[in-house]
């Protein structure tokens, strides 16, 4: 005898299993990390590109003839690589004038662009953590002075220096240039940052004098703001042109600016040699020291240097 048959319920077929489609997620932005923009790459190429070429051009002329200037292409060499002769005849032409207003120069930067610098931190700083009467009339003062063009006060200050006989010395440059209210303005902005007013007050309670606390505690924090404003006196002074055409006469005297614009002249007076190749390479000289200056004193613009200092 035989059981019941029991029929198996056939099993269902099953599906190929598929990956889920995967939702792409947009990219997160980091944060403190700039957003890359195509725009903004191209503009600072061709911002980077329009403040190289003429350093470039100038180089490449520096390296050729007086006939070279002429018969070459601007932005590319001649035959004749004239580099260091150029340069050593800028340096003995007219019996190395080019040397004295080269040390000219730097007198009137170390006297008068050191001086404006000192005096914009002391006054800085006096502005930024001291109160006294009028203090809103040097403010406002400070401003006009800051929108005041320099050529506007150029003739008043050539009559005034006149009257006291310093015209035609190297007075009559220096003198102007240790006033600069824009330095002093910047500096009294980053003093009032830059120093914490519980540091110096610790300074006094430990019994530093105010000479004292400007020195060792105020000075150090104020570096990369007087850095900056030297660097800005410093260029100001070295490319000063107008100021020295007014005021001086005497060619042993001159600063750079002047001195090659006179080699330039040359070319237009009567009997005049063209030395254009001298004035390129002149200018090419004058600027080695100012992107010096720039290479070595960038590892001073810092900021921050008071973080952390004060515990709140």
């Amino acid at each position: 005898m035989t059981g019941p048959s029991t029929t198996t319920a056939p099993r269902p077929t099953a599906r190929p299993r598929t990956a889920a489609p995967r939702l792409r997620t947009p990219r997160r932005h980091t944060p403190g990390r700039p957003k890359r923009s195509v725009l903004l790459t191209v503009l600072t190429a061709v911002v980077l590109l329009y403040s190289l070429l003429p350093l470039v051009w100038l180089l490449i002329s520096a390296t050729k003839t007086q006939a070279g200037l002429a018969g070459s292409f601007g932005l590319w060499f001649d035959g004749d690589f004239a580099l260091w002769d150029n340069i050593t005849e800028t340096l003995t032409y007219q019996d190395g004038v080019f040397v004295r207003w080269l040390l000219n120069t730097l007198l009137y930067v170390v006297v008068g662009a050191g001086g404006a610098t000192f005096l914009a931190v002391l006054g800085g700083y006096a502005l930024a953590k001291f109160d006294f009467p009028g203090k809103r009339g040097v403010f406002a003062v400070v401003i006009g002075a800051v929108a005041v063009p320099t050529t506007a006060l150029a003739v008043p200050t050539f009559l005034m220096f006149s009257e006291m006989g310093l015209t035609d010395t190297p007075w009559a440059v220096i003198v102007p240039s240790l006033i600069s209210p824009f330095g002093l303005y910047l500096m009294w902005v980053f003093a009032t940052e830059a120093i914490p007013t519980e540091l110096m007050e610790a300074a006094r309670i430990d019994g530093a004098s105010e000479l004292r606390t400007f020195f060792k505690v105020a000075l150090p924090l104020l570096a990369p703001g007087t850095v900056t404003v030297l660097l800005f006196t410093t260029v100001a002074t070295w490319n000063n042109y107008f100021l020295p055409l007014i005021m001086l006469k005497d060619p042993d005297w001159y600063p750079l600016t002047l001195g090659l614009d006179a080699w330039n002249k040359q070319a237009s007076t009567a009997g005049g040699e063209a030395v254009f190749n001298l004035v390129i390479t002149g200018s090419m000289l004058t600027i080695v020291p100012l992107i010096a200056a720039f290479l070595l004193l960038q590892k001073h613009w810092q900021s921050g240097l008071a973080a952390g200092s004060v515990k709140e």
